[in-house]
């Protein structure tokens, strides 16, 4: 079996395995995406869920409303999220930045190349390759894969990406395994994996559906 080969039985597994939810595959608005991932850091998913609600129940989600608002409401509003004081600050700069540079709007993403677009949003102070495909991929069905904590974990164990490979080096190697029709796919559902399956101390090799296709679970790793 090539590696491609076992890389596509992995996601068809997958598939089967796990239901992608609805809202992750509806396309959001750029500015949404971004704060929804600056929330998500160090936290999980229904924290930060909770924070994003908060914030809208408080402030429309624009930059220009945000870049305007008080930094200590925006903490309050998103203290549940953790670290709420660091993202506050980064939110009302990230927020003040869209204003200054782009006129209050990251629709220029919908307009411009994958490169160019990533490369203006990497440009802004607080957002790193993750973030930046997170927003391109999410919002704008950009053919990029982004490679979080878990993704990078999983595709490691399963060696589909190299070990020691960094940030670039496995998001290429996913993107050259798959079609970029599967990205998101692929993205969420080795999130999944990890959380439930391939987890960080005590991965659960005798129960991870593609056990069988994984040299770590052979190992014991």
């Amino acid at each position: 079996m090539t590696q491609e080969e076992r890389a596509q039985e992995i996601l068809t597994i997958l598939r089967r395995t796990f239901s992608l939810p609805d809202w992750e595959t509806t396309p959001k608005k750029p500015f949404a995406t971004l704060i929804r991932t600056v929330l998500s850091q160090a936290t999980n998913d229904k924290n930060r869920d909770k924070a994003f609600k908060s914030l809208s129940e408080k402030f429309h989600i624009t930059p220009t409303v945000l870049s305007e608002a008080d930094v200590k409401a925006i903490e309050e509003a998103i203290r549940i999220g953790g670290l709420y004081r660091n993202k506050s600050r980064v939110i009302k700069e990230l927020s003040r930045a869209i204003v200054e540079k782009f006129n209050g709007t990251l629709d220029f993403i919908y307009s411009t190349s994958l490169e160019e677009a990533r490369n203006l949003l990497m440009a802004l102070s607080g957002i790193g390759p993750k973030t930046a495909d997170v927003v391109l991929l999410f919002s704008a069905n950009k053919p990029v894969l982004p490679v979080d904590t878990h993704v990078n974990r999983v595709s490691k164990r399963l060696e589909l990406a190299a070990s020691k490979a960094d940030y670039e080096r496995v998001r290429l190697t996913l993107q050259s395994l798959y079609s970029p029709n599967d990205y998101l796919a692929v993205h969420i559902l080795l999130i999944m994996l990890g959380r439930k399956y391939c987890k960080a101390r005590h991965p659960l090799h005798a129960s991870c559906p593609v056990n069988m296709l994984c040299p770590s679970a052979k190992l014991g790793d």
